[in-house]
């Protein structure tokens, strides 16, 4: 049976082409994905991510699981109110899921997991909990909307408590604050700035209803995909899974790996990737010709074995296409990308394409 977020009727209301997103029904868009998108990089949007899995971690013996089960250190949250991102690997480094992990308390961590492998990381974090005298609360009750765009933040204002502005007001990216019983983190996955807000799924249908009536654009998965993929955001699935470690997905930002007797999950086979190179690496595409490359398509490197297009679409702010690429790790500047029979030139790039609203 297909999932509803507590917003599924103010999307249909909305006029929302619904579809099944790993089984959810949510929003591919409102009507223009094109006007969904520009709102987010020239004003502002509001996405309904109720479908994510919120996951509380608590207990005394929070910290020194996470420390083992997530390939970043949670001891880099310097104080309570700090977020990072991180990768959770399995014993062979290929990766399980990514995350963003939130200290609320110093007994108290938060994760947010996706929703295409909820059911896979919730066994996995349960059976690697044991012995870390841990308590796991999955939050069912709670929903969750992300507000994003330049004007975000100045906009939401309008229609929070005093308390709840006083309280946001000086958080930096990657901060996060309970109020009450709702919570904010300046957190998202479009490549702007703005606040991902967690509160009990009874009291979500007045907040979107205030924040569409000031005029902040409701958004549907097809502008998220676009978003993120522009801001160089990758979408498990499709851009890493397990079958790929986070060396070979340019995340080895997302890997804390001092001190060495830490010893987190997968810690061990990615070292010796690490030793012996990795062969393939994760690239940026921009299509030179015209045509739209997409997940799945062969990618021709000169001299190399073929590539693999993970993630591609049209970018509204670029007005030309763009996607990720899995290619051998010699792969120099150029390549052909195969679309519909045809080989079309793409320039290798860095996997960003803009930021904060402008091409890079």
């Amino acid at each position: 049976m297909v999932a509803r977020t507590p917003l599924f009727l103010a999307h249909q209301s909305a006029g929302a082409l619904m579809v099944n997103f790993h089984g959810w029904e949510m929003p591919l868009h409102y009507g223009s994905q094109l006007n969904e998108h520009h709102a987010v990089r020239r004003d502002a949007g509001v996405f309904d991510v109720s479908h994510m899995t919120i996951l509380d971690i608590l207990g005394a013996g929070g910290r020194q699981f996470l420390r083992h089960l997530l390939t970043n250190d949670v001891d880099q949250l310097q104080h309570t109110g700090k977020a990072l991102y991180t990768c959770m690997c399995n014993e062979y480094g290929g990766i399980i899921d990514d995350l963003i992990v939130y200290q609320r308390a110093p007994d108290n961590y938060r994760l947010i997991l996706n929703s295409a492998t909820r059911e896979h990381d919730l066994a996995w974090i349960r059976s690697k909990s044991e012995g870390f005298g841990v308590g796991l609360q999955e939050r069912n009750e709670l929903a969750m909307l992300a507000v994003q765009g330049p004007q975000a933040i100045p906009k939401l204002n309008q229609i929070l408590t005093p308390a709840q502005v006083d309280a946001i007001s000086t958080l930096t990216q990657f901060e996060c604050v309970d109020i009450d019983d709702w919570f904010f983190a300046r957190t998202g996955y479009t490549g702007e700035d703005g606040f991902e807000i967690v509160l009990p799924a009874s009291q979500i249908n007045t907040l979107w209803n205030s924040i569409i009536e000031i005029g902040i654009t409701p958004c549907g998965l097809g502008a998220r995909d676009t978003l993120r993929l522009e801001a160089g955001m990758m979408l498990y699935g499709q851009d890493m899974d397990e079958t790929t470690t986070p060396l070979e997905s340019g995340l080895n930002w997302a890997i804390k790996w001092t001190p060495e007797d830490r010893d987190f999950i997968g810690m061990g086979a990615m070292l010796s990737q690490k030793a012996q190179g990795i062969t393939r690496k994760l690239v940026g595409l921009v299509l030179e010709d015209r045509g739209i490359m997409r997940s799945g398509q062969t990618v021709i490197v000169p001299g190399q074995a073929n590539g693999v297009i993970t993630s591609g679409t049209y970018s509204p702010t670029l007005e030309q296409s763009i996607a990720f690429a899995r290619v051998p790790v010699a792969t120099a500047d150029t390549v052909e990308v195969e679309i519909r029979g045809k080989l079309l030139r793409a320039r290798v790039t860095k996997p960003r394409f803009v930021k904060h609203g402008k091409p890079l």
